[in-house]
């Protein structure tokens, strides 16, 4: 079997939905601007791209890679959209990493993109009647204790519940998120990922989109506790807009090639990617999913938790890092060293990607080593990836 190594990432600032830089950046030129930027920072030729695979979620569906691949000047290469929803960016680097390791493909372009700001909204007949309603495609069937449009329930709330979490580890979990984004930030560790975004705004101006703007620099403890829980009706609720993720835009790629390829073109393996595993459970218990995916990567990578040297586990809400660190026993100190979906942000489809690049990037700074990348995904899912970053 061949090995399937990372050459090469791009992807863009992470932008706030509605009211960020990204407002009017669609996710077709969020995706065309990060496949072109990755392929070229490969330095690779686009003619030897076999696939481009992207992660797409809420965005009224269609072939968004295909797309992507025409506008990034790889013309002959075809393109596939995926949908696991929160793990749709993530479903895309595994799709290209089994398609390399089992030899169909040399090279391949994976991650994901989002536009919060711009998605589309969707109409249908209603069954049984002639009338045309509105309708947002469900994650499973609606439930009292999962209810499918109200994931601050499903997710957040039940894993709270079912950990014994309470409002005040949320927002410890919370501000941390945000104290490590903003000192990232200062430091620099995003640069090497990020790709620019020129931006147009609606009067003619432009300006270039650098830097994530979605972590909060003057947040505190006494602000979070100040936040209005989402649902106060039901007694203790603990989860507010504050220890939840953010409504985001963004997109991210990475170039994936064989080994083979990488050594006879003179490419840097910048990670390799080791295994990979997805299951389901209960859709009441999706904040809980990473719990059972994280074992069986980590099983058929042939390592144990304490192999790890750092670890994203997605803030969809901080609940979700929180129990996972706390049943499967994680340092948590080594969990979102750069932040996560609290501050960073949760571009949807991208965040997979995402992760995947500053795990990679972070460990290359620290001399290599193993990493984990999870999140749970709507509809009672979770998916995890294993990678190794050798010593630079």
């Amino acid at each position: 079997m061949h090995e399937a190594v990372i050459v090469s990432t791009a992807r863009t600032p992470v932008g706030t939905a509605i009211k960020g830089s990204l407002l009017d950046v669609d996710a077709f030129e969020l995706a065309t601007l990060v496949v072109g930027e990755a392929v070229r920072r490969a330095g690779i030729d686009p003619d030897v791209v076999d696939d481009v695979v992207l992660g797409e979620a809420l965005y009224g569906g269609g072939d968004i890679a295909r797309y992507a691949a025409i506008e990034a000047g790889l013309t002959n290469a075809p393109g596939v959209a995926h949908n696991r929803h929160c793990a749709s960016g993530m479903a895309a680097i595994q799709t290209a990493a089994a398609s390399i390791m089992t030899g169909m493909d040399r090279v391949v372009v994976a991650g994901g993109t989002n536009s919060s700001s711009t998605s589309p909204r969707a109409k249908r007949r209603k069954p049984g009647t002639d009338d045309v309603e509105d309708w947002y495609s469900p994650t499973h069937r609606n439930t009292p204790e999962a209810p499918n449009y109200d994931m601050s329930v499903t997710v957040g709330w039940n894993a709270a519940v079912k950990t014994g979490l309470s409002r005040e580890d949320l927002d410890a979990w919370a501000l941390r998120s945000h104290q490590r984004a903003v000192a990232g930030i200062d430091a620099g560790a995003f640069k090497e990922e990020i790709v620019p975004v020129e931006v147009t705004r609606r009067d003619g101006t432009t300006f270039s989109f650098d830097t994530d703007e979605h972590p909060r620099r003057d947040t505190s403890m006494e602000k979070l506790a100040k936040l209005r829980v989402l649902h106060p009706e039901i007694e203790g609720f603990s989860i507010t807009a504050g220890n939840a993720s953010g409504s985001n835009d963004g997109a991210g790629a990475v170039v994936l090639t064989s080994r083979e390829f990488a050594e006879a073109n003179g490419l840097e393996p910048l990670a390799i990617v080791r295994a990979w595993a997805s299951v389901g459970v209960p859709p009441a218990e999706t904040g809980l999913a990473p719990v059972k995916a994280i074992p069986k990567a980590l099983d058929r990578a042939g390592l144990s938790i304490q192999d790890i040297a750092l670890w994203e586990i997605n803030e969809a809400f901080a609940s979700v890092p929180a129990a996972a660190c706390q049943l499967l026993g994680i340092d948590d100190e080594i969990v979102n060293y750069l932040g996560s979906g609290c501050s960073l942000g949760h571009p949807i489809a991208m965040t997979g990607a995402r992760q995947i690049i500053t795990l990679t990037h972070e460990l290359r700074r620290r001399g290599g080593g193993k990493a984990v990348s999870a999140m749970c995904a709507g509809g009672g899912m979770a998916s995890a990836v294993v990678i190794e970053v050798p010593a630079p």
